[in-house]
């Protein structure tokens, strides 16, 4: 069973989204070319496609993540979505039903067991595939869809073992399609702050960063025979390291330029003792409940890895799913000039703020993050916030997915942001097996990153 927990889809109408989307997306004249060409600029070494003058969508799982990811797709100017697969019936019919309610054509649906995906690929009208399924599915399903010829885009983290990690970076280069992880937190409001701050060179040369996920998701054990749970939990039964290092630490990449002139060069990782799943299991399930039944927990409760940049920068990475404390990205990132902290923001800043001893918050920092605020989110914000998805910024990546894709531009995040975010996982295991010895990070760039552009602020 490989899908995330069902529920009920709800179509939500954003008529105002639509119409300024439509707006925003300048693409040519015409029908747009769907070839497998791609299209690299002299100098510019990113990847990138012909222009869609539609984006037909298909889904892979259709759960609680990739049933939001529908919703907000149907909203964007220019989307089709023409099949859906999920091997969850309550869920596959939720999906469709949403999508005729809507008043879209009936998409195709796929439901005959874990491979019945597989003959939706083989369909002519779909060009990109949104993967939203358990972990250890992203990078098989993925390969299919590019060896059919399909973008695909999937839920994080994109591979969970290094081999997986290499399997995406060379099928995208044998099938030149898009390849990309669905790093939502990249499109928070103040993670794009943070990349507008040190685009503007404010923070002075960056030293030190610091990424999280740290997110008390234990209630996920109810969910035993379908949902989330039933598949994530046995992952801390059965591997002890970072097992979801990316949404803190996209951002912080991308701060970085990660692939971009910077790369993860090697990592030292440990862990705490395996304490709170089993305590919660005794707790809240009879004795012979399977939860009960795992003789060892391997994964400690909290995870640190420290990853050195080949330019000298650290990262601290920390993960803990499984105490009680509030959430956290950390999000923080720190240069020569100034520092940005998140969760709560907090700012201290040579030239912006009053002291650097101290942290600018509240009102003084939000008249600084107006005034430096990402032209994306200057343009998109508010659409976003309508759009939801944690905030917006769900929405917010799928807009300026399709946008790209409409305008042939590249993408945010590529096959190598996905293979080196991801791949913190299975590295942080080997280097907590080995007692926190130093683990080197491949170059899933084959040296590309010395010479490919940072990532442009857009609007």
């Amino acid at each position: 069973m490989w899908l995330n927990e069902s529920s009920t889809v709800s179509r939500r109408h954003f008529l105002r989204a639509t119409t300024l989307a439509a707006a925003g997306l300048a693409v040519g004249d015409g029908a747009a070319t769907r070839t497998a060409a791609a299209v690299t600029p002299a100098g510019a070494d990113l990847f990138r496609v012909p222009k869609l003058a539609r984006v037909r969508a298909a889904f892979i799982g259709v759960g609680a993540r990739g049933s939001g990811h529908l919703e907000q797709m149907m909203t964007l100017e220019g989307v089709d979505v023409t099949a859906i697969a999920d091997n969850h019936p309550p869920a596959l019919n939720a999906a469709v039903a949403c999508v005729v309610q809507s008043g879209r054509p009936r998409p195709a649906a796929y439901g005959d067991g874990d491979y019945a995906y597989r003959k939706m690929l083989e369909r002519d009208d779909v060009d990109l595939v949104i993967i939203a399924t358990p972990w250890e599915w992203h990078t098989r399903m993925c390969v299919d869809a590019l060896q059919a010829g399909k973008h695909a885009f999937t839920e994080v983290p994109a591979a969970i073992t290094l081999e997986e990690c290499w399997d995406l970076v060379k099928t995208q280069a044998k099938t030149q399609r898009h390849c990309m992880m669905l790093e939502n937190c990249n499109y928070g409001r103040e993670e794009l702050f943070c990349l507008n701050l040190v685009r503007l060179g404010l923070l002075g040369e960056l030293l030190h960063g610091e990424a999280a996920y740290i997110h008390d998701l234990r209630s996920q054990m109810h969910e035993v025979n379908h949902g989330t749970g039933s598949w994530r939990t046995w992952h801390y039964a059965k591997r002890n390291g970072n097992l979801y290092p990316t949404h803190g630490l996209g951002p912080v990449a991308q701060y970085m330029d990660i692939n971009r002139g910077d790369r993860f060069d090697h990592l030292s990782s440990i862990g705490s003792p395996a304490l709170g799943r089993e305590l919660f299991a005794k707790k809240n399930f009879p004795p012979e409940h399977k939860w009960n039944q795992i003789k060892l927990w391997n994964c400690g409760d909290m995870n640190t890895t420290i990853i050195k940049t080949a330019r000298g920068r650290t990262i601290m990475v920390q993960w803990d799913e499984t105490s009680p404390r509030p959430y956290s990205r950390h999000n923080l990132i720190q240069g020569t000039q100034g520092t940005f902290a998140g969760f709560p923001n907090r700012l201290a800043c040579e030239g912006l703020t009053a002291a650097t001893h101290e942290w600018t918050e509240g009102a003084r920092l939000e008249e600084i993050m107006k005034k430096y605020e990402h032209p994306l989110f200057v343009k998109m914000g508010e659409l976003a916030q309508q759009g939801g998805g944690h905030g917006g910024m769900d929405w917010l990546m799928l807009w300026r997915l399709v946008y790209c894709l409409r305008n042939g531009e590249p993408l945010d995040q590529d096959v190598y942001d996905a293979a080196a975010w991801s791949a913190v996982g299975p590295l942080s295991a080997q280097s907590v097996a080995r007692r926190g010895a130093a683990v080197d990070v491949p170059d899933f760039t084959r040296g590309r990153w010395q010479v490919r552009p940072p990532l442009r602020i857009v609007s």
